[in-house]
């Protein structure tokens, strides 16, 4: 029987039959000289040399004929064997849906491509122009963009998120919430060992401008008490930011309203003091070999209580509104208490408290590459000739971390318009080859006054920038007379030169940055994997300035990040994401609420065999997370919409006379309050408690003495303690000691003695604890499946996934802190390192062993 395939080489199937059969179809055939009789001999010129005088076209085109014909067929032929389009020719990030029927899609080289591969009648019906409204009536471009905005509002870079974004409403604005593109895993490799940029323009900016002393009074009285408050020292002078958290006035620790970021002008250097002389550390140095080491001891100005500062607060636009009352309130009681003093009763102040919004553009850069990116993208102006600033921009292209750099500090320069040098590119870090190239060079720029100045807090200055002078056409105007293409633009006197603040950026947990901080709890102290500290750099443009700068940003090669890459950033890193992390605040309440209503909307959108039935899965609260229940107090009521049918889809009876009466008791009794112990002295304070015989004592000295600290009277007495501590909740890590991956809204249950001598006996089984082995072993697998009570609840998984920097499953929650007690003395009855929890998702039966460690 013959082959089905006559010649299995002329397989055009599979990539390289497609290869073979594009060659073949470029190919142009030749002619083969046909064979003469006899021996060959060269046709006589008759002695003629060079180029002949005439020619005749007609005999010289019928000789060339083959030739032609050849040419011909191969151009068609190439030009209908082509197996890719003109919008399969770009890559994956420039291709758009709508560029297979408008050819103003593609880039201009391939537009007379897509054009000549369109149909024809296709393209006869495209050309046709359409009804347009008359001139006079047509809607200008800018009043369709501003009627869009009625009921949010947009960023400066919208238009080019949205072409590459998913975009959502979120407190008032159109954010991204992820990009278009797969990129999830990419974007956590980006934060790791590249770098990737994350538009924060959205976040409210507050400023406040009055004399010293009453800005250091209204800070203390509504920010956190534990820890370095915003007027301590280190944050006074300006060089550094001041990451906090704000409470409601004098209600501390109740009333958490969520975290703020303060920084203060930094006030102009003296002569002689913040930049020492030429002359003096010569002379030094012939007497003292280490004198440059001075440097990290440089003087600052010394400021008076009586001067005019300057500060901004940015805080999550989800609390603005609570943020800017409670500061207004914390100045007008500051003002109040300093007119009944015997020092300022005299002496008139006043304070301007500033709605700053969309006055400033901010970009958040993360990763080691951050630092050359920003020498990529920037060009700071020959004015800056400050020796510090000098010193710190040559240093910084080498910097692969800004880890290695003080925590929070600020620097202020001016820079070129981003446009002039655009394309970027980005600096290389120099690295010796004598030294390991993974050790750093040492870093000895150090924060002072001098190098945080910058004319962006001046407002004239803001105005006047609001707008470019010269728009994108007349720079390409420009870049086109230059005689080499491709080349920078020299900037010349009328072009923009724009003051920006460069902050250093962390996110970590608060007990990463307090290394001061001492504990020896074996359970606050082990860690099963570090957590991988993400660094970069927060960059303040002015208003006006926020697509010049995103486009050489984004040219360096850096990726986008959306809502879901920053929340991830801090999942993975191990520190708590506003607001869903952090339960008893208004916000927390507010993104609950709506993220119930999605979730019960989808769950009711399916049918009753795909969807988890909750009442068999013994979830009491499956869209939202009773933190009453946890706390051992009485359940929240349900939420009732209308019709009387509350959220769990059951009829609400009429309440009857008993009921009222015993609703009129309730309110008399003391109610315990939920609070959260968060902050960078969290740690210390549960650490000292844990060592006494009365815990809810000591964790009410403890508040008190905080309070102290900040001129704030004791709580009152009619705060029992053993309420303050039975409504406390705490951060916490949760790690899984095997397999599983833990959601959202996850319940942690406690576990007897006795279950967890069980569950310990059954890790060790498997060789190594936190590791599989082969299989699970069948005490494991029947413990799994062991239904929990629901009085054990002891807390819930605010953010729960696989971990992909760990590689296994990882959560970030909170729980009890009189359970977060037990928890330590369980284990040190059963001599275990850390303590050992059970861990349910809501929606499944099996349980799955987990740690928990105290988180801040």
């Amino acid at each position: 029987m013959p082959p089905k395939r006559g010649n299995p080489s002329l397989d055009t199937s599979g990539r390289p039959g497609k290869k073979l059969k594009m060659t073949l179809a470029r190919s142009i055939v030749v002619q083969e000289p046909a064979p003469a009789a006899g021996p060959s001999r060269l046709p006589s010129t008759g002695g003629q040399t060079g180029v002949p005088d005439s020619i005749d076209v007609e005999k010289f085109a019928e000789s060339r004929s083959f030739e032609i014909r050849a040419m011909q067929e191969a151009m068609k032929n190439a030009k209908s064997a082509s197996t890719h389009r003109a919008w399969q020719e770009l890559p994956r990030h420039l291709r758009r849906r709508a560029a297979s029927h408008n050819v103003r899609r593609v880039p201009l080289r391939l537009r007379q491509k897509s054009r000549s591969e369109m149909d024809s009648m296709r393209r006869k019906a495209l050309g046709r122009s359409l009804p347009k409204r008359g001139k006079a009536r047509r809607e200008p471009r800018s009043d369709a963009l501003a009627r869009r905005q009625k009921d949010k509002k947009w960023l400066e870079t919208h238009i080019w998120h949205a072409k590459r974004m998913h975009m959502e409403n979120m407190w008032g604005y159109r954010l991204a919430s992820q990009p278009t593109e797969k990129s999830f895993r990419p974007s956590h490799r980006a934060s790791l060992h590249g770098s990737i940029l994350h538009d924060a323009s959205y976040y409210s900016l507050i400023e406040l401008r009055g004399a010293q002393v009453v800005l250091k009074g209204a800070l203390e009285a509504c920010c956190d008490a534990s820890g370095a408050g915003p007027a301590s020292k280190r944050f006074l002078s300006g060089v550094r930011a001041c990451e906090t958290c704000i409470y409601e006035v004098g209600l501390y620790p109740y009333g958490y309203i969520g975290p703020l970021f303060v920084m203060w002008r930094a006030r102009a250097p003296s002569t002689g003091s913040s930049t020492p002389s030429t002359s003096q550390p010569q002379a030094t140095a012939k007497r003292k070999r280490k004198a440059p080491k001075r440097a990290k001891t440089i003087p600052q100005p010394e400021s008076s209580d009586e001067d005019t500062r300057t500060i901004w607060i940015r805080s999550h636009p989800a609390i603005f509104e609570r943020v800017l009352s409670t500061l207004r309130t914390a100045v007008s009681s500051t003002l109040e208490s300093l007119k009944k003093s015997a020092t300022h009763a005299q002496k008139a102040y006043s304070v301007e408290v500033a709605d700053m919004r969309d006055s400033v553009n901010v970009f958040e850069i993360t990763g080691p590459k951050s630092s050359q990116v920003i020498c990529g993208a920037l060009t700071p102006t020959i004015a800056d000739h400050r020796g510090e600033f000098k010193k710190f921009w040559a240093s910084l292209s080498d910097l692969q971390t800004t880890g290695s750099i003080p925590s929070n500090m600020v620097i202020g320069f001016t820079v070129l318009d981003p446009r002039l040098n655009f394309p970027p590119k980005n600096a290389k870090v120099h690295v010796d080859k004598e030294e390991l190239p993974t050790i750093s060079s040492r870093w000895e720029c150090f924060p002072t006054t001098s190098l945080a100045q910058s004319d962006i807090w001046n407002q004239n200055v803001r105005d006047t920038l609001k707008v470019p002078r010269f728009k994108k056409k007349e720079l390409d105007t420009r870049r086109a007379q230059n005689p080499v293409p491709g080349t920078s633009l020299k900037p010349t006197a009328p072009d923009n030169r724009v003051p920006i603040l460069l902050v250093q950026r962390s996110v970590r947990p608060t007990s990463s940055a307090c290394s001061s901080v001492s504990l020896s709890a074996q359970s606050l102290q082990h860690t099963s994997n570090p957590d991988p500290n993400l660094h970069g750099w927060t960059l303040i443009v002015p208003k006006g300035w926020g697509m010049p700068f995103l486009n050489s940003l984004v040219y360096t090669g850096t990726r986008v990040a959306g809502q879901r890459e920053r929340a991830h950033q801090a999942f993975e890193a191990g520190a708590p994401h506003f607001p869903r992390d952090f339960p008893t605040s208004t916000a927390y309440d507010e993104f609950a609420a709506a993220r119930a209503t999605t979730d019960s909307a989808r769950w009711e959108r399916k049918p009753p065999a795909k969807r988890a039935s909750w009442d068999k899965l013994g979830t009491p609260s499956p869209w939202t997370s009773d933190w009453h229940t946890s706390l051992g107090l009485a359940p929240a009521p349900a939420p009732v919409a209308e019709g009387g049918v509350d959220a769990e889809g059951e009829v609400d009876m009429v309440p009857t006379q008993r009921d009222h009466a015993l609703l009129e008791v309730a309110p008399t009794q003391p109610a315990v309050r939920p609070w959260l112990l968060q902050g960078a002295g969290a740690r210390a304070i549960v650490e000292n408690i844990s060592r006494l015989l009365a815990p809810a004592v000591g964790l009410l000295s403890e508040v008190n003495a905080l309070r102290h600290k900040r001129e704030l009277p004791p709580l009152d007495p009619s705060v029992d303690a053993q309420d303050l501590l039975q409504g406390a909740l705490v951060h916490v890590r949760v790690v899984l000691c095997g397999r599983g991956s833990p959601e959202d809204m996850a319940l942690i249950y406690a576990l007897k003695d006795q279950e967890a001598r069980t569950w310990t006996m059954a890790q060790l089984s498997r060789g190594t604890v936190g590791h599989e082995v082969g299989e699970e072993p069948t005490d494991e697998t029947e413990l799994s499946k062991i239904a929990p009570s629901e009085s054990a609840v002891i807390g819930f998984v605010t953010t729960g996934s696989y971990s992909l920097s760990r590689g296994q499953g990882y959560a970030i929650g909170a729980i009890a802190l009189a359970k977060f007690l037990e928890l330590q003395e369980q284990a040190h009855r059963l001599r275990r390192d850390d303590c050992l929890v059970k861990l349910r998702n809501r929606d499944g039966t099996i349980c799955r062993a987990a740690r928990v460690e105290f988180l801040e």
